[in-house]
């Protein structure tokens, strides 16, 4: 986990490399970003290109599709809650329970409780989204499922596969149920999450033991 080797160098006051591997991060935010716009225009393209008399210009059509998604995207990598656990993380290493610069403390541990992932568990198989064994999302929704019993259920469907979670409208598509580049990395946060979350609960149970024994 990147974010685990950013605190490891922070320890070692290696600010420089913090820093490169914050611009990584960052990077790969943007590269998930520009996947999920690469993929909507071609579906977009695909569905509603009509063929003209003249030659067509391919590569204008595509990216001025992708220049369109981009500019009525509300995503910044800057402002993404993994980039922001990132950098919380990191901070805490020399300055714990201090909020970060600039912000309250009541939105620091908003933020550093909040997880990114829409459903905790497979619609269909019902197990946890971090005992999957290969994971998927859907590009539409953000919907996770176990990868074989998903494609088992839209090839059920004949194309008209509804999202299983309850509630959500979205049809979805075979090629557009992928591990994205940021899944595996997301379902790791939710597994630290849930030991963190655990270790709190033990603690408070030895000291509600602890008061119990002194009365």
């Amino acid at each position: 986990m990147m974010k685990e080797i950013a605190v490891d160098l922070e320890k070692d006051n290696q600010s420089q490399m913090v820093k490169e591997l914050e611009a990584s991060f960052i990077e790969l935010l943007e590269s998930s970003e520009d996947c999920t716009h690469f993929s909507s225009a071609i579906q977009s393209f695909g569905n509603g290109y009509q063929p003209g008399e003249g030659p067509t210009d391919f590569k204008k059509l595509f990216d001025d599709e992708i220049a369109k998604l981009k500019a009525s995207s509300s995503s910044v990598p800057q402002n993404h809650p993994l980039l922001r656990q990132f950098r919380e993380a990191i901070w805490s290493v020399h300055h714990a329970g201090q909020p970060m610069p600039g912000e309250e403390h009541e939105d620091i541990v908003m933020t550093s409780t909040q997880c990114n992932l829409l459903n905790v568990a497979c619609p269909l198989s019902g197990k946890p989204v971090t005992e999957l064994e290969d994971p998927v999302r859907s590009m539409d929704c953000k919907h996770i499922y176990e990868k074989v019993v998903i494609m088992q259920y839209i090839r059920s469907k004949n194309a008209r596969a509804q999202c299983p979670m309850s509630g959500c409208p979205k049809i979805l598509q075979a090629e557009r149920v992928v591990c994205d580049p940021l899944l595996l990395i997301e379902i790791d946060e939710m597994r630290s999450m849930s030991k963190q979350t655990t270790r709190f609960d033990v603690i408070e149970d030895f000291t509600e033991l602890d008061e119990e024994e002194s009365d």
